[in-house]
């Protein structure tokens, strides 16, 4: 699949109510039982949401997330349910309102969401590299000595995250922490089938050359109490992808993600016109727009080639 060189920033579906504006999705009111999300071109970094879209990267996040859900939801491993209908996006908006949902939407279950990142950490990276440094451990999970930036794990962890309001950073927490939030047998659970989806992936993508060094998980309830896989899962906005190749222990490897706009923004930004990492983002020059584009296609490419 190729980028689209059209580009989203915001949906505006009419002939449905308007649930809410993430970061990157737009989520309609499909009766009172659905949602309809539509993963829009909008990009953030530090919590901020820039100003101009990255063309085609809601049809790549979608594309991926599919690809997901099919491998490792009912049709796949069967590790957990998951929140699609197996209904056309297409088919709850007017036509002229298909063009905006084509490719980049998925209709799913309304859900009551749980208000935990589920975490997993493969490798030793960003700010569990940071804390580490700091205590040895990450999340209250104590690590052997002696590791270095990007050192995999001896095992996975589960870091969890309480999540926060729009525009505010997600709180890393303890497993104890959930637990006194939503209840040992819940957050048992959601550690429990989080580890399971990060193995399970991670040994689809080492076959592709592709090294998933973390990545975040969201649930949600049913009407009966199930758990549900929700949201995006395993896309490059919710996961730290590596090239196999190119990787090596102890260096920053170059990401499949938006780390090149971070590093971006850190550096070449930070000298001509520095930005105190709060809205309103700098304008992105045409090359940083078009570079974030091909490392999101690549991610793509390579998973699904």
């Amino acid at each position: 699949m190729t980028l689209s060189p059209a580009a989203l920033h915001t949906s505006n579906i009419k002939s449905l109510p308007l649930l809410a504006r993430g970061k990157v999705r737009d989520n309609y009111a499909v009766g009172d039982d659905r949602i309809l999300m539509v993963a829009s071109d909008r990009i953030s970094a530090f919590d901020v949401i820039m100003g101009q879209p990255i063309p085609g990267k809601g049809v790549l996040l979608t594309q991926m997330a599919l690809f997901w859900f099919d491998k490792l939801g009912p049709n796949g491993l069967k590790i957990c349910p998951i929140h699609l209908t197996g209904e056309a996006p297409e088919s709850v908006v007017t036509a002229a309102e298909v063009a905006q949902v084509t490719g980049r939407s998925m209709l799913v279950k309304r859900l009551k969401p749980i208000l935990v990142e589920a975490v997993v950490r493969g490798y030793l990276a960003g700010s569990g590299w940071k804390e580490y440094q700091e205590n040895g451990a990450v999340c209250g999970v104590k690590l052997p000595a002696g590791l270095k930036n990007a050192s995999q794990l001896p095992e996975p962890i589960y870091t969890p995250a309480a999540k926060a309001e729009m525009g505010d950073h997600d709180e890393n927490i303890t497993f104890e922490k959930t637990v006194e939030m939503i209840g040992a047998d819940l957050a048992t659970r959601i550690r429990d089938i989080s580890l399971a989806l990060y193995k399970a992936a991670s040994k689809i993508a080492a076959a592709k050359g592709i090294i998933i060094a973390d990545t975040k998980f969201e649930f949600g309830l049913d009407q009966d109490g199930s758990l549900i896989l929700m949201d995006e899962v395993l896309t490059p906005d919710s996961s730290r992808y590596w090239p196999a190749e190119s990787y090596q222990e102890g260096v920053n490897p170059p990401s499949y993600d938006k780390q090149f706009l971070r590093d971006w923004l850190e550096t070449a930004l930070v000298a001509g016109q520095p930005w105190s990492k709060s809205p309103p983002a700098p304008h992105l020059p045409r090359e940083v727009i078009e570079k974030t584009a091909a490392k999101y296609q690549e991610a793509l490419t390579r998973l699904t080639s």
